[in-house]
C-alpha cells in the first residue's frame, strides 16, 4: 500500500465548514444529486468499447470535475498520461456531483460492467462528511464496493477525502480512520487524501475553495498517477 502525506487536509476541513455554512441556496447540492444520478449514467450506458483495458473513477464532483471542462477534470488527464507514456489503456470518468457512497453503492456494478474494467479508483466520502452521514454506514458502503470489485477481479485504488470539522474531532478522526482501516483489512492501495498539496491553497480551487480549478485538477491527475501507473504496471503484467 502506498501513503502520501494529507497537507492541507485542516484546510480543507474549514472549507467545507464554509461551504456547509453557506448551503442556503435555492438548490443546495443534496437536491441537486437526483437529477445528477439519473442523467449520468444514461449518457454513458453505451461506452465507445474499444476493448482495451479500463480504468473507471468511481466518484463525485472532485471526479467529475465541477467548474471545469470534461477535458480538465483529472480523469481526462489520467487518460492523457496512459496515452503519453504509450499504455493502450481508457479511462471511465464516472464521477456524479453530489454522490455519497451510499448514491455509489447504487452504480458499483454499472462502474464495473464498463468493459475490461482491471482498476476501480474508488473515490467517496466527501459528500458523507459534509452531511454528516453516520461513518459507519460510510465504512460498510466502501466495503461493500470493494467486495463488489475484489469478486470480479478488479484491482481497488482508495482515494481517501477529510470531513469539516464542525462535526467535531472524534467524527474527523475516525472519518479519516474508515480509509485507512478499509486500506489494510482488504490490502488494497490508498491515498489518503485526494486533494493532497492542492486543499487549502486559494489559488488551486475555484471561488468556492472546494473544488479544484484547472491548475488544481492537474496537481490532483498528477498525485493519482504516481500511484496508479505502478497499479497499470502490475495489471498489465498479470
Amino acid at each position: 500500500m502506498l501513503y502520501f502525506r494529507s497537507t492541507g487536509a485542516r484546510a480543507w476541513g474549514l472549507a467545507l465548514l464554509l461551504l456547509a455554512a453557506c448551503s442556503r441556496t435555492p438548490q443546495p447540492p443534496a437536491q441537486q444529486a437526483p437529477a445528477a444520478q439519473a442523467a449520468a449514467p444514461a449518457a454513458a450506458a453505451n461506452p465507445d468499447d474499444t476493448g482495451r483495458p479500463k480504468v473507471v473513477v468511481l466518484g463525485d464532483s472532485l471526479t467529475a470535475g465541477l467548474g471545469l471542462l470534461e477535458t480538465q477534470a483529472y480523469p481526462a488527464l489520467l487518460q492523457q498520461k496512459l496515452h503519453e507514456d504509450g499504455y493502450a489503456w481508457d479511462v471511465v470518468n464516472a464521477g456524479i456531483s453530489g454522490d455519497t457512497t451510499a448514491a455509489g453503492l447504487q452504480r458499483i456494478d454499472w462502474a464495473l460492467s464498463q468493459g475490461d474494467v482491471r482498476i476501480l479508483v474508488l473515490e467517496l466520502g466527501a459528500n458523507d462528511g459534509l452531511r454528516g452521514l453516520p461513518i459507519a454506514e460510510m465504512k460498510k458502503n466502501l466495503a461493500a464496493m470493494i467486495e463488489r470489485a475484489q469478486e470480479k477481479r478488479v484491482t481497488v485504488l482508495l482515494a481517501g477525502m477529510e470531513a469539516p470539522p464542525n462535526f467535531g474531532p472524534e467524527y474527523t478522526v475516525s472519518f479519516r480512520q474508515v480509509y485507512r482501516d478499509l486500506a489494510r483489512e482488504y490490502k488494497i492501495t490508498l491515498l489518503p487524501f485526494l486533494l493532497d498539496k492542492v486543499a487549502g491553497v486559494p489559488a488551486l480551487n475555484q471561488g468556492d475553495g472546494i473544488h479544484p480549478n484547472i491548475e488544481g485538477s492537474r496537481i490532483v491527475a498528477d498525485t493519482v498517477w504516481n500511484v496508479l501507473r505502478p497499479m497499470v504496471d502490475a495489471a498489465a503484467a498479470s
